[in-house]
This record gives C-alpha cells, sequence and structure tokens, in this order.
C-alpha cells in the first residue's frame, strides 16, 4: 500500500474570509432581483450546477427559461421535472419546495441545432418582452465530434443565439461560455480576444454546402494544428460574440477543465466520467495501466461550483457596470492559485482508491505508472493492458458471456488519443479580472460565491469525488465499501504473486540461456 501524499501548497497561501456582517448586502443576488433569465445548455454538467445555484442563492429571481429538446418521448416540462429528481437539487427543494422552483423554471422547446433556434413564435414573444440575462452554455464537449456537427453545434448554435439576443428589448447581459483551451497556439492566454482559425461565417457556409462525409474527408486539413473540432469551433465562437461587442452587452468567459463540486451543494457531484473522473475509475477498477504524460506538467482544473460562483460574480460586474465595462473577456481558472502536477493526481487519486474508498469488480491492483516515452508507453499498453484484456474476453467467450474489456480498451485508446495532447503541454492562464472581483466582494459574498483558495484538502476532495462516482455513476453502494475493501487486498495479493511469477519466468530464461549446458 502506498503512503499517504503530502502537498505543501495546502499549508500556505489559504485565503481567510473575516467576520461575515448580519447588515451585509448579498449585491450578486440583489442584481438578479426581479429579473429573467435565458439558459441553453441547462441539463448538462455545467448548467445543472448553475440552475441550482441561481435557485438555491438568488431564490429572488423572476424566471429562468431553459431551452430544451423533447427526447425520448418526453416534453421539454416533464424534462425538467426528471432533471429535479438529481440529487444536486435535493438542498434546494428542501430550502425553497419543489412547487416554488417548478414555478420559477420554464422550459423552453427548442434546439442549438435548428434555424432561429426551433423556438415558436409564442415563446419567443414571452423571451423578448421579459428576458434580460442571457447564458449560452449549449455545447458538444466530446473532443472526437465530427466537424460538420461541431460547427452546427457550437459556432452556428452561437450565431443563432446571438441572432435572438438582438431581439431582446430587456437585454442587459449575454454571457458566452467558451472554454480557456479554445487558443491552443497561446501558451499564455491573456483575458482579451484572439483572431479566429478562420472565417466562421464561411466555415458555417461551408458544412451547409457539405455532407457529413465530404466535411469529414477534408477535417483534418481544416483542422491544421488544432487536435480537435470542440477547440476548432468554441474559437470560431468566439470570433462571432466579439464581432458583437458593439451591438451587444455581450462578454465571453472562459472556464478552464470543469471538475466534479468541491464544496455545495454536495461535495463531489458529477453526472459524468469526462476529465479526471474517468481516469480515477479507470485506475481505480485496475484496466488502466500506463499513461504517456509529462509527469511533471499540470492541468488546469477549476470545480464546476467555483466556476458557477465566478460565473454569477462576473454576471453581477457586468451588469452593475453597464456601459463602463471595458474588459469583455474573463478567465475562470486556477493554476495561478494551484498547481498540481499530473504525478501528483495519479498519486492522490491512487492513494484514496486503495486505501479509502476502493472501487467494485476491481479487474486488477491499481498499478502502473506515466511514461515519458511513447513507445514505451506503448509497449506497456499492448502486454499490460490489451492482452489481460484479450484474455479475459476470451474466457467469457469460453463460458458464454458477451466479452466486456477489448471494448473498454477501445474507449480507453480513444480518451488517450486526445489526453495527451493536453498532458504533455502547459498553458498558463491570466487571471487579473478574477482578482480585481474578489476584491471587490464583501466577506457575505465571498462565502456565498467562494472563487478563491479556502481550506482547501485534495484528499478530502478526491475522496469525495470517488464516493460520488461509486454512488451516482457506477451504482455502488456504501455498503459494499467492506467487500471491496477485502477483495482489493486479495488483488494485492494476485498481482505480487503475478509479477512474481514473471519475474522468475525471466530470471529462469536468463539462466538456460547463458548458464545451463
Amino acid at each position: 500500500m502506498t503512503a499517504k501524499p503530502k502537498f505543501e501548497f495546502e499549508k500556505e497561501g489559504l485565503v481567510t474570509i473575516g467576520h461575515v456582517d448580519a447588515d451585509e448586502v448579498d449585491r450578486v443576488a440583489e442584481s438578479f432581483k426581479g429579473r429573467s433569465l435565458f439558459i441553453t445548455g441547462g441539463t448538462g454538467f455545467l448548467g445543472k450546477v448553475l440552475v441550482e445555484k441561481l435557485l438555491r442563492s438568488c431564490g429572488e429571481l423572476k424566471r429562468i427559461y431553459l431551452l430544451i429538446r423533447p427526447k425520448k418521448g418526453k416534453d421539454p416540462q416533464e424534462r425538467i421535472k426528471d432533471i429535479f429528481q438529481n440529487v444536486l437539487f435535493d438542498q434546494v427543494k428542501k430550502q425553497r419546495g419543489e412547487e416554488h422552483i417548478l414555478s420559477q423554471v420554464v422550459a423552453i422547446a427548442g434546439d442549438v441545432m435548428l434555424p432561429g433556434l426551433g423556438i415558436s413564435e409564442q415563446d419567443l414573444t414571452i423571451l423578448r418582452s421579459e428576458v434580460s440575462i442571457v447564458y449560452h452554455c449549449a455545447a458538444t464537449v466530446r473532443f472526437d465530434e465530427p466537424l460538420r456537427n461541431a460547427v452546427f453545434m457550437n459556432t452556428r448554435g452561437t450565431k443563432y443565439m446571438l441572432e435572438l439576443a438582438a431581439t431582446l428589448k430587456q437585454l442587459e447581459f449575454f454571457a458566452y461560455c467558451s472554454t480557456a483551451y479554445c487558443h491552443l497556439h497561446v501558451k499564455t492566454l491573456y483575458e482579451k480576444p484572439y483572431d479566429p482559425p478562420a472565417d466562421p461565417h464561411k466555415v458555417i457556409q461551408a458544412c451547409e454546402w457539405l455532407s457529413d462525409e465530404e466535411v469529414a474527408l477534408i477535417e483534418k486539413k481544416i483542422l491544421g494544428d488544432i487536435p480537435n473540432t470542440y477547440a476548432y469551433t468554441k474559437s470560431l465562437a468566439e470570433a462571432l460574440v466579439v464581432e458583437k461587442f458593439k451591438e451587444l452587452p455581450a462578454v465571453i468567459l472562459r472556464p478552464s477543465i470543469v471538475i466534479p463540486i468541491w464544496k455545495e451543494p454536495i461535495p463531489g457531484w458529477t453526472d459524468n466520467i469526462n476529465g479526471p473522473t474517468g481516469l480515477l475509475i479507470g485506475a481505480g477498477k485496475g484496466v488502466i495501466r500506463t499513461m504517456y504524460c509529462n509527469s511533471s506538467g499540470y492541468g488546469d482544473f477549476l470545480p464546476v461550483d467555483v466556476a458557477v460562483n465566478g460565473i454569477l460574480v462576473a454576471s453581477w460586474r457586468n451588469i452593475t457596470a453597464g456601459t463602463n465595462n471595458t474588459n469583455r473577456v474573463a478567465h475562470m481558472t486556477s493554476s495561478n492559485d494551484i498547481k498540481v502536477s499530473w504525478a501528483e493526481i495519479i498519486e492522490l487519486g491512487r492513494w484514496v482508491i486503495e486505501n479509502k474508498v476502493p472501487l467494485n469488480g476491481v479487474a486488477w491492483y491499481p498499478g502502473g505508472s506515466m511514461k515519458s516515452n511513447y513507445w514505451v508507453h506503448f509497449m506497456c499498453m499492448i502486454f499490460f493492458q490489451w492482452v489481460p484484456a484479450l484474455f479475459v474476453d476470451a474466457l467469457l467467450c469460453l463460458f458464454r458471456y458477451p466479452p466486456v474489456l477489448c471494448r473498454v480498451q477501445n474507449r480507453i485508446s480513444k480518451g488517450f488519443e486526445v489526453f495527451e495532447y493536453y498532458a504533455n503541454n502547459v498553458w498558463s492562464f491570466d487571471n487579473t479580472e478574477a482578482v480585481k472581483l474578489r476584491k471587490l466582494m464583501n466577506n457575505k459574498e465571498r462565502t456565498t460565491y467562494v472563487i478563491e483558495k479556502i481550506d482547501l484538502d485534495l484528499i478530502d476532495y478526491f475522496t469525495n469525488c470517488v464516493l460520488c462516482a461509486r454512488r451516482l455513476i457506477l451504482k455502488e453502494s456504501d455498503e459494499s465499501i467492506p467487500a471491496a475493501k477485502r477483495h482489493m487486498k486479495v488483488m494485492w495479493v494476485v498481482d505480487k504473486v503475478y509479477k512474481g511469477m514473471w519475474l522468475c519466468g525471466i530470471i529462469y530464461m536468463v539462466y538456460r540461456c547463458f548458464f545451463a549446458g
């Protein structure tokens, strides 16, 4: 078993918030009072947390309109009821009542892929007369999304949103939720617009003219040095927003890699296995044994509740500043405050899974390492991931069970194609705006909308992430943890025996080759 990891920065540089005066006003909540909002992407990971935070901390808002597609035979309002059954909303339902929040959140049937967003004239009339704040968060976050689909969702969808925003009579604030990782050729990104890789209008036109197959044939040539369609289409969308800076009260918000909740309402909550959560699960199940990665490098990760807090504080600042606001781009990043290397993340995750919260059905004892040489990584992947997967799947087929591990390894390989680019490069992000905002906030606001490093404990954070992944994604109950710990000990013995047998075999072969007869 590995020793408990230590992180020096946890002891230093933590922010202390002063006494909260009962008479202090929450100016962020006040800026939403009596207003109606329109949100796209409200059913996504960040969108759900944004809606929950607005209802819980800015409850005197008038209405939240969510753009929602009909799905699986359910109309949009039914989908909102389903979303509110998520444990994420338990606290706000207890605080304000389910009926009350259902009356505040209204579905607008539509789709960012459709002209005019597919919104009916009746709903358009409501939006145009009521909405004063818009958050455009809808996007495909699949890095391997076919280019044509990504352009229609991320770029053309933003164009449609801007066209709608221009018709809103009460509009005071339009926020486009971009990403800090959309201008990858810039190693130090500042809070300013950057030139897009192409003319977004021409790219949209080309994708409308051509079929999926035709665009796929020229996709690599169009992307050039940009590693994926997500970064490409988000940078094009930013350019469309910049074009409207003089006409609309629009801003670009750039969060970095958004990860599970840090503090509230449920520490560790997530609804997906993207990013570090997927790595934790894969490594914890023993199916990821090697990674091609610069172990001393780091990524910029931001808990989703901190990202949402940043969005709301930036909204307050821009709404109150009005036409006096000169900076229209803001970063929501963490690496200027906290740098945790890839090696530290893996060490920490491994320790938590081995010692605190093991997963059920571990295929092999968690292990392996990061490789700085691609070919060493490739050979390790063949021998320690693919060969065991083929062997186990062969046994499953022999006993007439469906094969599993080869399919899992295929998904891991595709994920690594994306991960390796980011894991072997390092970017820096200026966060001057966030620093300015912290200084403007009173103690009540700093407590309610945390956007700085306070009482950070990475061991606790990762433990909460693994617990929530067990409960919400893997559907593993807490009652099974003792059995999982026993299974982990068995797999530790199996791992040592297996490695010992390999070592003995190698020694025997060397002996036969050089010393026998």
